[in-house]
C-alpha cells in the first residue's frame, strides 16, 4: 500500500505578503543634483537647475525583476518628457513665419530714409540679420527661372549703398535736395533694367527732377545676373548742368554695372546682393 504525503498547511504569518503598489513602495523619489545658483526649473519631482539632467534616488521594498524594469521605465519617460520641454524652450526666437519677418523688417527700416544717408550700426545689424532669416526661407531658390516674379516696377525700401563718405560729400546732397522714390522698372522680355531717383532741388525752388539710370542684364545663374551700363540722364536739362561736375561720382553711387544675386523673392518683395557688397530691399510697386 502506497503511503500518501500530505503537507501541512502554512501559517499564515509565513505568506510572503503581496507586492505593494509601485507608488506605495517610492518611499522617496527625489531629483539629487549639486547646489546651482543660477535660475531653476521645476519638474512634478521639485526643482532642479536649468542646466542639469536629475536622477533619483528610489528605495523599493521587496525588489523584483519586474519591478525594476517598471522603475526604469518611469525615469526614462520623464526623462524623454524633459528633453521635448528642453527642445521646445530652446527653439530659436527666430522661427518664425515669412510674414512675421516681413513686418519686423518693414519695422526695421522706418524713418532711416532707406539707409541713403547711413544708418546706425546697430540698427544695421538688426536689418541684416533679418534679411538672412528671409534669405534661408526664400520660397524663389532659382528666381531667374521664375522672372515673371521679378518683372514690372519695384520701389526701393532699404539699401547699404549711401551718398556719404570723405568723397560723396563734395556733391552736397544732403542740404541741396530732398529724396523720392527710388524706382526700377525690369522688362524681362527685352533684359533691361531701369532705375529712378526722384528728388527735387531746393536752390531751385524745389524744382521736381530724376536721375534716370539704363542698363541691361545677362543671365549668369539660376539667382545671378551680370549688368551693363547702357545710358544716364538728369532731368530736366538745368539740373544736368548742376550735376554735371561729380556726375561720375554720382554714377559710381548707384553701382550701374557688375552682377547681381537674388537671395530673396515672393510676391511682394524682392532682395539683392551685388558684387560690391550692398545690400538691396525693394518692395512691388504700381506703375507711376
Amino acid at each position: 500500500m502506497a503511503t500518501k504525503l500530505v503537507q501541512p498547511p502554512v501559517p499564515a504569518s509565513h505568506v510572503a505578503p503581496p507586492i505593494p503598489r509601485l507608488t506605495k513602495m517610492m518611499r522617496a523619489h527625489r531629483p539629487v543634483t549639486a547646489t546651482h545658483s543660477g535660475s531653476r526649473r521645476r519638474s512634478i519631482f521639485g526643482e532642479f537647475p536649468s542646466g542639469s539632467r536629475p536622477f533619483y534616488a528610489i528605495r523599493v521594498a521587496g525588489q523584483s525583476p519586474g519591478l525594476v524594469g517598471d522603475d526604469q521605465d518611469i525615469v526614462v519617460k520623464e526623462e524623454e518628457e524633459e528633453e521635448e520641454e528642453d527642445e521646445q524652450e530652446g527653439a530659436s526666437s527666430d522661427d518664425r513665419t515669412i510674414a512675421n519677418v516681413k513686418a519686423d523688417l518693414y519695422q526695421a527700416v522706418q524713418g532711416i530714409n532707406r539707409g541713403v544717408f547711413g544708418v546706425p550700426s546697430a540698427k544695421k545689424s538688426e536689418i541684416e540679420a533679418l534679411v538672412k532669416l528671409l534669405e534661408s526661407q526664400n520660397p524663389t531658390p532659382e528666381p531667374i527661372l521664375n522672372l515673371d516674379k521679378v518683372n514690372g516696377w519695384w520701389k526701393l525700401v532699404y539699401s547699404t549703398i549711401t551718398i556719404l563718405g570723405s568723397k560723396r560729400t563734395k556733391l552736397g546732397l544732403r542740404n541741396f535736395i530732398t529724396l523720392g522714390d527710388f524706382l526700377q522698372i525690369i522688362d524681362v522680355e527685352e533684359a533691361k533694367a531701369v532705375n529712378v531717383i526722384k528728388f527735387n532741388a531746393r536752390g531751385f525752388n524745389f524744382l521736381n527732377g530724376e536721375l534716370k539710370i539704363e542698363a541691361s542684364f545677362k543671365i549668369a545663374s539660376k539667382s545671378r545676373v551680370d549688368i551693363k551700363y547702357d545710358s544716364s540722364t538728369i532731368t530736366p536739362d538745368k539740373l544736368m548742368n548742376v550735376f554735371k561736375q561729380n556726375y561720375d561720382l554720382l554714377l559710381g553711387i548707384f553701382n550701374p554695372e557688375g552682377w547681381l544675386e537674388i537671395t530673396y523673392l515672393d510676391e511682394s518683395m524682392r532682395i539683392g546682393r551685388d558684387d560690391k557688397g550692398n545690400l538691396f530691399i525693394l518692395e512691388r510697386s504700381e506703375a507711376t
